[in-house]
């Protein structure tokens, strides 16, 4: 057996006016009761550090650059290291990262034990628009405020096994989840923050963006015979609402554990990785089975193109 006690943190909602420290002390409450239960790892959602600031149109670069952090840990961040390094339990975030030479990503990172970074995702699959959409109900500007992710979908060994990140969007891309897998993934560690009501299509409310959420979380873990934590920031940030259901999903696409909430929650499991090692071993046997001398389209093209 290799268990792994891990911990979804999920957030409430974040104000625009909550600074970066009353989030942490949120954050660090939930660190408190997860090492209070023994787990090994704690997970925190995509952008835990502020509101989801591309809901709003911002034209003064240094306005939008308040929302990005320069460097990881900074002052704010920091007690939060030294609290996981204290207690022993790793831990993984997501933020808004400025680089030194300028560029601006959605990524996560994933420490050690010892609070150390071991690892750094920038997200790639940015959903939404870069200009003012007035046909929208809200805006989503992701694409105007981010870079697409240059780092790819590393994995790292760890905590007895291999982990891999990514963020929001990403989860409903089957390449995601196919990149890590092609290196063993074992558990697959993702924050999101999911508006309830789809901004272009009104009739699409939080039954549906939870059923969708579910559905790639669970073939995205069966597919690849591997966990995944999904961590959601939740609930109504500045009159705009975010789903919930954090979950944590088993190598046979199970949900083992669910929030049942849209406040801070911790939801946690015992995940044992050695349970990803049927699945690997027998249906998903990629090097048996995959027969990739069909598969160029899909690093081939990006659009649709119908065959004549």
């Amino acid at each position: 057996m290799r268990p792994v006690h891990v911990a979804a943190a999920q957030l409430g909602p974040i104000q625009k006016a909550e600074p970066r420290e009353a989030v942490v002390a949120r954050m660090l409450a939930l660190l408190d009761a997860a090492a209070d239960k023994g787990c090994d790892l704690v997970v925190y959602p995509e952008l835990a550090l502020t509101t989801f600031f591309p809901r709003w149109y911002m034209e003064d670069q240094a306005e939008v650059d308040t929302w990005f952090e320069a460097e990881m840990p900074n002052a704010a961040t920091q007690p939060l290291f030294d609290a996981a390094k204290a207690k022993g339990v790793a831990i993984s975030f997501g933020y808004a990262e400025l680089t030194p030479d300028g560029h601006h990503f959605n990524t996560s990172i994933l420490t050690d034990k010892t609070g150390t970074i071991i690892g750094k995702y920038r997200k790639v699959h940015l959903p939404g628009h870069d200009e003012f959409d007035p046909e929208r109900a809200f805006q989503h500007l992701e694409k105007r405020y981010f870079e697409p992710g240059d780092l790819g979908f590393p994995v790292w060994q760890t905590l007895g096994g291999v982990f891999g990140m990514c963020i929001c969007n990403d989860r409903r891309w089957p390449e995601t989840y196919r990149v890590m897998g092609l290196q063993g993934v074992e558990m697959v560690l993702l924050g999101y923050n999911t508006p309830s009501v789809n901004s272009q299509k009104s009739a699409e409310g939080p039954e549906d963006r939870l059923f969708h959420h579910r559905l790639v979380l669970q073939s995205g873990a069966y597919q690849n015979a591997t966990f995944v934590v999904a961590v959601a920031k939740a609930g109504v940030e500045d009159g705009h609402p975010l789903i919930g259901g954090s979950v944590i999903v088993d190598p046979n696409g199970k949900i083992v554990a669910e929030s049942l909430t849209e406040d801070d929650e911790l939801v946690t499991a015992v995940c044992d990785l050695d349970e990803t090692v049927f699945g690997k071993e027998t249906i998903f046997d990629f090097a048996r089975h995959r027969r990739i001398e069909h598969y160029g389209r899909i690093t081939s093209q990006t659009g649709v193109e119908v065959a004549s």
